[in-house]
């Protein structure tokens, strides 16, 4: 079994702060180390379920967050700040499963730390009129490969947010968010206690479960924080500007519809640095 593990840090059990998950934060050291250890559970939950090939995508910020020399099961590690496939880079038809780790919610809800890939620019996004996070977003990647999202873990928004992108995907809540500044934690030992279960028990069900499926031709909404950002994602080819700050695209193909939405990610993030 070859499993592919999507790492992000916001929704890790402790993480309630950027400062805990910014590079040069003061409490950035402690985030890490929270993060390495829920990934290392969840590897362990592979294993236990049969794995025996596993790669962890660095998803976060400058993905390069965590010790590859401190992680379990001898798995892969893909790290680097510029990745085409951005968190989902690596994944291909060869793997049997994916798990979202410590992922947090959407920008509109009240999730901890919630945003859609870019808070400076991004105020949502709709994939066929259904409110997408970051993992309705991946799971466009996941549906060109045919390969099932098995697990996410995070707040009690992220199981909820994924479930009509990502059908029998199980959720290991780590935590509750109060705001999107605070939340009561598990303590560590039982969120990965938690983690590595419902990661065993998902691949141990794998065959029930099925890879994505958005209906095609898919219709992704953005509303973007200015309608300058909408002005500039306009000048992507099929992306049309539908409202003063919201731009539209529709396409078949669902990794094509996940790369011009990265276009519109990279390509707005000038104006948020600009202000």
């Amino acid at each position: 079994m070859k499993v592919y593990v999507s790492v992000d840090l916001e929704g890790v059990s402790g993480i309630v702060d950027w400062a805990q998950c910014t590079r040069g934060g003061e409490d950035y050291e402690l985030g890490r180390r929270l993060a390495l250890a829920e990934v290392n559970a969840a590897i362990e939950g592979a294993q236990a379920a049969g794995a025996t090939e596993i790669l962890v995508n660095d998803a976060h910020s400058v993905m390069r967050n965590l010790a590859p020399d401190q992680l379990a099961g001898h798995a892969s590690y893909l790290s680097g700040r510029f990745k085409p496939g951005y968190m989902m880079q690596g994944l291909d038809g060869s793997f049997d499963a994916v798990l979202y780790l410590g992922y947090h919610a959407a920008m509109p809800t009240a999730g901890i730390l919630s945003h859609t890939y870019n808070p400076g620019a991004i105020l949502d996004v709709r994939i066929n009129g259904t409110m997408a996070g970051e993992s309705g977003v991946n799971a466009l990647v996941a549906q060109h490969h045919g390969v099932p999202v098995a697990v996410v873990t995070g707040d009690q928004y992220v199981g909820p947010e994924a479930a009509p992108f990502c059908p029998g995907i199980r959720a290991a809540v780590v935590k509750q968010s109060v705001s999107r500044s605070a939340a009561t934690n598990l303590h560590p030992e039982r969120a990965r206690a938690l983690i590595a279960e419902q990661v065993t028990a998902a691949l141990r069900e794998l065959a029930a479960l099925t890879a994505p499926r958005i209906e095609l031709p898919v219709t992704v909404e953005v509303d973007l924080a200015t309608p300058d950002m909408a002005e500039q994602a306009s000048w992507i080819r099929s992306v049309r500007r539908t409202g003063g700050n919201t731009v539209r695209f529709t396409d078949d193909d669902p990794l094509r519809a996940f790369r011009t939405f990265m276009t519109v990610v990279f390509l707005t993030r000038s104006l948020v640095e600009s202000r």
